[in-house]
């Protein structure tokens, strides 16, 4: 195999450990793109595995990043969400049930909490597989303090891990129930599709009008979805789509992507929306979008 070949082997893996490292489709394939690079540049005679050469690379430079981007993140305006990520969008490897919840948005906002070391070892070791003593040599820490940083993040996930494991019929009723109710003005009919204790979040980093708190309660969430579907734009495009694995939505205008919305669906009942209207994390999703929404804006 050439040097390209082997990396785009292993492509779809470094996308993954990236994407759940730092919440960013963009941040992660210029990662990617950065550990491809260097991947040109080395001795292929000190490269024992590829899969831990490039792994290494691509978690330390997560890493490098997040230090960085902390403190712009503690500055962030209203409430943080990753940037969305359209199935038919970017190379992944949730093939299994564990990667699969990794790549929920209410997962990785919980990951926010975490330190970028915690985060890399719980990752790589809780999602991805790779042993103490592998991840030990890539983060550069003892195998025993590895241990210890795993049991402690892991502690901290499944205390407050939320389990959302619908049917994906009872995912697409409620789907369109719900997108019926908001855009024909359906009260009633919206909260009857929402949990009591509800949440929404709405992120639009300081750039466009967004609520700057979660609201709770299906009521307040109920008022404020119709009443913003009320003031949205004629000519808003609406897809259905698969977003985080998640059932959602993006809606374009005039060809650009302007909102995207995904629902935490279980027991029979939606229990958050989350929706991202800051033009800089939509921005990757131009030209990418799902079946068109039957109940549509025109």
């Amino acid at each position: 195999m050439t040097p390209e070949e082997q990396f785009d082997e292993y492509r779809p893996l470094l996308f993954g450990i990236a994407y759940r490292m730092l919440g960013s489709v963009m941040d992660a394939e210029d990662i990617v793109q950065d550990a491809f690079l260097r991947w040109q540049k080395a001795d292929p005679a000190e490269v024992e595995s590829p899969r831990a050469y490039l792994s290494t690379i691509v978690t330390r430079l997560c890493l490098d990043h997040l230090r960085s981007a902390r403190v712009q993140r503690e500055k962030y305006v209203g409430p943080w969400l990753p940037e969305p990520l359209v199935a038919e969008q970017a190379p992944d490897v949730a093939d299994t049930a564990a990667l699969h919840e990794s790549l929920s948005m209410a997962f990785l906002v919980l990951l926010e909490s975490l330190t970028p070391v915690e985060r890399a070892v719980f990752l790589l070791h809780d999602v991805f597989g790779y042993d103490f003593a592998e991840i030990a040599r890539i983060v550069g820490k003892s195998e025993a303090n590895c241990r210890q940083l795993a049991r402690r993040a892991r502690g901290y996930v499944e205390s407050r891990r939320p389990r959302f494991e619908p049917s994906a019929a009872q995912q697409d009723r409620l789907t369109r129930e719900f997108l019926r109710a908001c855009t024909t003005g359906d009260l009633p009919g919206l909260v009857a599709t929402l949990a009591d204790d509800i949440t929404l979040w709405s992120d639009g980093g300081g750039k466009v009008a967004a609520a700057r708190q979660p609201i709770h309660g299906r009521d307040a969430v109920a008022r404020l979805l119709i009443g913003i579907v009320r003031k949205a734009p004629a000519g808003l495009d609406t897809r259905f789509a698969r977003v985080n694995g998640q059932p959602g939505f993006v809606s374009y205008l005039e060809g650009r992507p302007f909102v995207v919305l995904l629902l935490d669906v279980a027991d029979e009942r939606i229990h958050g929306v989350r929706v991202v209207v800051n033009p800089d994390k939509l921005r990757h999703l131009m030209g990418v979008g799902g079946a068109p929404a039957a109940a549509s804006r025109s």
